[in-house]
């Protein structure tokens, strides 16, 4: 459920996303807030600008919290974002422990706005296979590497 307080800080997101725009850069903004709605960090789309698939605003705030936030600190901030995460976005979200992700533009509503939004190729996996060898070097490392 979206709070009043949620509300005011997924304006600032959408303010984050239409700045972005005055810099040539891609409407999409997001921030990183902690549970007392303090903006601990903001980022926004520069995909073009960085030349960089991956500089995704959602996803340089996952990596900037996994870098500097404890675990507990992560998991009690929110991301608010201007669009729905998309799937690169959630794997890092996700992995960076994250608590909680609230967006305005769904990827449907997105999509309908921007068809080219939703006009990526889906990329034929072939899998598993070769297991025996490619375990050893994943056993090897987590016999060294275990928490």
């Amino acid at each position: 459920m979206i709070s009043t307080s949620d509300e005011v800080l997924l304006r600032r997101a959408i303010e984050i996303a239409a700045h972005a725009t005055t810099l040539g850069d891609a409407p999409y903004g997001s921030l990183l807030a902690g549970t007392d709605g303090t903006i601990l960090a903001e980022a926004h789309n520069t995909v073009r600008r960085d030349n960089d698939i991956s500089a995704h605003p959602e996803l340089k705030l996952a990596r900037w919290a996994a870098r500097e936030l404890d675990p507990d600190t992560a998991a009690r901030t929110t991301l608010y974002t201007s669009c729905q995460p998309c799937g690169m976005c959630t794997g890092g979200i996700a992995r960076s422990g994250l608590g909680r992700v609230v967006y305005a533009l769904s990827t449907a509503q997105l999509v309908e706005l921007n068809p080219e939004s939703g006009a990526w190729p889906t990329v034929a996996q072939d899998g598993p296979a070769l297991f025996d060898a490619a375990r050893v070097p994943v056993d090897d490392y987590y016999r060294h590497h275990r928490p």
